[in-house]
């Protein structure tokens, strides 16, 4: 519950935590649909990066279905989605070489032509604009730390702005108590593994009776390369190695304008071995024959990675709660073959924002949004997930060759025939539960970055603007501080300092003692939220820091 403290109080119609694709999506609709019934509807939206997209990393290619939706002219409006996707491939990667997937193989589903190879950031700044121009008010470095509830206990509203605190508990000299924005909904829309989604989730029970989540981390790299090695609207995605045929995952290689290029890597995060790190098979992939010459001679521009929802139809919670909804990643609608989620994100902040609508026309505030989640199961994001809804357990089961053979001929007679000879696959375990004790397999011997193609974690941090301000609760928060060494370094040779991609956690040796000791370098969180999904204890919880901290990241 919210602290005892005084607090100013603002009112809204509708509060919304989160400025991305599906936070803004619904600020948007709910001011179209107050103008086409000549009313007034005030509508918030808080961001806790210090501006709209600078905690925003995808890939990204954009199935433009969602914003056609929206705002039919978009193009004319100088939305942008400047670069068609012209050259779709798909390749399976050994270590010297590659075999490309013909096109004619794969699902139509999986075709991106009529798509659009774009910076994720730049479209939520552009949304951010038309939402403002309806009237949307947008508060940027405002991080929503804690809820607000009714004495029916439904949720009222949310704590936001909290400033000033210091590390010891302290008020500081520019301590603010933050204040307190409710609404007559609360729309959660924070993204993958979310703080306040996370306490809905579980207090409201809203994933009983579902299939645990599952994730990926994503990471990512913006390049500018040479002109003769720029392809502008060439998408490329590959599997195989260097994961090899156990470890799920794969890699996207996106030509925008103006030769940049978007490389990125995404490992599942139900793999067994504690040795693995994501980062450095990513760092180890760009060296590969097929990549390699992309990259020479250009420069790394920006870094970041993300957590990536997906579990899909199997494992998408009950959408709506006492006085608010879940909408984008907050419960995860992307389509993993796709690697796509943005269209489904807006979708789903769309069909909340009718309801909320509709509800507050009849006089009401506060209760169950029943009609979301009816919305969302006759909606075409229920229809995009279920066609897919097989290949990630069928990945998991029987591995890359099994996986994607079964997954293809799942993909094909779902889009087809509307129907699977599978019915619907279970996920099994939460990611951090498929972690295997370190002795049942070797430490992988990485290669050293070279620094031109290849790069260590703490070079590259520096390329994503991030910064926390220092005196201030860590907010990496361990339930019991003495797991890490006591368990997760003797059992799992201490994972957290190779699954995290920011070089946040490290295990240091006492000069006084000689014994190990844990050390959370908070300052160099991209609040990916890997370590709250993979710790194997459970013992991180990746709570908000201060609004404005954390990732800045430019046209990713």
């Amino acid at each position: 519950m919210t602290e005892a403290v005084e607090r100013d109080a603002m009112d809204y119609d509708v509060v919304i935590v989160g400025a991305g694709p599906a936070g803004l999506s619904a600020a948007i609709r709910l001011k179209q649909l107050a103008a086409e019934a000549e009313t007034e509807l005030a509508v918030c939206v808080l961001e806790k990066g210090a501006e709209v997209g600078a905690h925003i990393l995808s890939g990204a290619v954009v199935d433009p279905v969602a914003l056609n939706e929206l705002i039919p002219d978009w193009k004319e409006k100088g939305a942008p989605l400047n670069t068609p996707v012209t050259d779709d491939r798909f390749y399976m990667l050994g270590v010297e070489g590659a075999v490309r997937i013909p096109n004619f193989v794969m699902p139509p589903l999986m075709s991106n032509h009529g798509n659009y190879a774009v910076s994720l950031g730049n479209v939520c700044r552009w949304l951010a604009e038309q939402a403002e121009a309806l009237g949307v008010e947008i508060y940027p470095g405002f991080a929503a730390s804690d809820l607000v509830y009714r004495e029916d206990g439904s949720v009222k509203g949310v704590v936001a702005g909290v400033m000033g605190i210091g590390r010891d508990g302290s008020h500081k000299g520019d301590y603010q108590p933050g204040m307190e924005l409710n609404g007559k909904y609360v729309m959660v829309a924070e993204g993958v593994r979310g703080s306040l989604a996370k306490r809905l989730i579980s207090e409201f029970k809203l994933s009983d009776g579902r299939d645990p989540q599952k994730f990926g981390i994503g990471l990512k790299e913006l390049w500018e390369v040479k002109p003769e090695n720029h392809r502008q609207g060439q998408v490329t995605h590959t599997m195989g190695w260097p994961l090899g045929t156990k470890t799920g995952g794969g890699s996207f290689m996106y030509h925008l304008e103006d030769n940049l290029v978007s490389i990125g890597f995404v490992v599942h995060l139900n793999y067994e071995n504690p040795y693995l790190s994501p980062y450095q098979e990513f760092q180890r992939f760009k060296h590969h024959p097929l990549i390699e010459p992309v990259l020479e001679g250009g420069r790394r521009i920006a870094y970041g990675a993300r957590a990536i929802t997906e579990g899909g139809f199997q494992s998408v919670p009950k959408l709506a709660f006492p006085g608010g909804v879940l909408i984008g990643c907050s419960a995860g609608f992307v389509n993993v073959p796709r690697i796509k989620g943005s269209h489904n994100a807006m979708k789903t902040g769309m069909l909340a924002a009718e309801s909320a609508f509709a509800a507050i026309a009849e006089g009401r505030e506060g209760d169950t949004l029943d009609a979301y989640e009816e919305a969302y199961r006759g909606s075409s994001v229920y229809k995009d997930l279920k066609k897919v809804r097989n290949v990630k357990p069928m990945w998991s089961k029987f591995g890359l060759v099994g996986g994607l053979a079964l997954g293809g001929l799942d993909m094909w007679t779902n889009d087809l025939f509307g129907f699977s000879f599978f019915g619907t696959m279970k996920h099994g375990k939460p990611d951090h539960a498929c972690l295997k004790p370190a002795s049942e397999f070797k430490p992988i011997d990485y290669p050293k970055p070279d620094g031109v193609i290849s790069f260590d974690r703490l070079t590259n941090v520096s390329f994503s603007g991030t910064n926390h301000e220092e005196d201030q609760p860590i907010h990496l928060q361990l339930k019991d501080p003495a797991i890490p060494v006591q368990k997760n370094l003797p059992v799992y040779a201490g994972p957290s300092q190779r699954y995290c991609p920011a070089g946040v956690y490290e295990f240091v040796k006492d000069e006084a003692s000689g014994e190990d000791r844990f050390v959370i370098n908070a300052q160099n969180c991209v609040h990916c939220k890997t370590c709250d999904i993979k710790d194997p204890a459970q013992n991180i919880n990746w709570a908000t820091p201060e609004g404005g901290g954390g990732p800045t990241y430019p046209n990713m």
